[in-house]
């Protein structure tokens, strides 16, 4: 299972990726437009920060396919390193997605609410495919079922694609998600601060802590 920064906040950014096994950083339109800069700007800054080894999520904001596939080789050109280019599941999104796996420019199908538009997505070429799941839920569906039901369908036709997770409001959805078979998930630097949080281990630490200098004081490596 990977792990990817749902953000384009550069000081979290930053302290997520300097702390915690990030495969990369995804964003969309309101994710950017919420930094106040523009969006090449922020992300440039934000490839500097993870590098060109890992990955960088983008989305087009274009209706047509032809739009799209522009867009896409937009920022292929734009921004270094491994980009994968977020496409929304329209009709013209997956004829963009077609189009684009024939140029080898890796895709991710976005906004996913259903298991047949992630297998539509996925046989149309997009590298992973992004169920939505809190937002299915906020509309009195089951987004982890439905990442369930995505993986059953991907593993019965041997298909490749992977199922990248996404839209989390708790640390709970995010382990049902990962129990679920998801491949990746992305999530609110927030939450991921909290996935290792647990006050038993704070706890523990400080008395072990305690004991230790109590007994030998705060010198390690030394001869008492």
């Amino acid at each position: 299972m990977r792990l990817y920064i749902d953000s384009a906040n550069l000081t979290q950014i930053e302290r997520i990726n300097e702390y915690y096994p990030i495969s990369g950083v995804t964003t969309n339109p309101s994710i950017l437009v919420k930094e106040k800069k523009h969006y090449t700007q922020s992300l440039q800054e934000i490839r500097k920060i993870i590098g060109e080894e890992k990955e960088l999520f983008i989305q087009v904001i274009a209706d047509s396919a032809s739009e799209i596939v522009e867009e896409a080789e937009y920022f292929q050109e734009l921004i270094p390193g491994k980009n994968i280019i977020k496409i929304p599941v329209t009709q013209e999104g997956i004829k963009a997605i077609k189009q684009l796996t024939s140029k080898n420019i890796p895709t991710l199908a976005t906004t996913i609410y259903t298991p047949f538009q992630a297998l539509i997505a996925a046989n149309a070429g997009a590298k992973y495919v992004a169920p939505y799941v809190n937002r299915i839920d906020d509309l009195s569906g089951d987004g982890i079922r439905v990442v369930s039901d995505i993986i059953h369908l991907f593993t019965i036709h041997k298909i490749s694609t992977e199922v990248l997770a996404a839209s989390f409001k708790n640390v709970n959805q995010v382990y049902q998600a990962c129990l679920s078979g998801a491949h990746s998930v992305t999530v609110a630097p927030e939450i991921i601060e909290k996935l290792i949080a647990f006050p038993a281990t704070q706890r523990d630490v400080k008395v072990f802590q305690s004991q230790w200098n109590e007994a030998y004081g705060n010198e390690i490596g030394k001869e008492w």
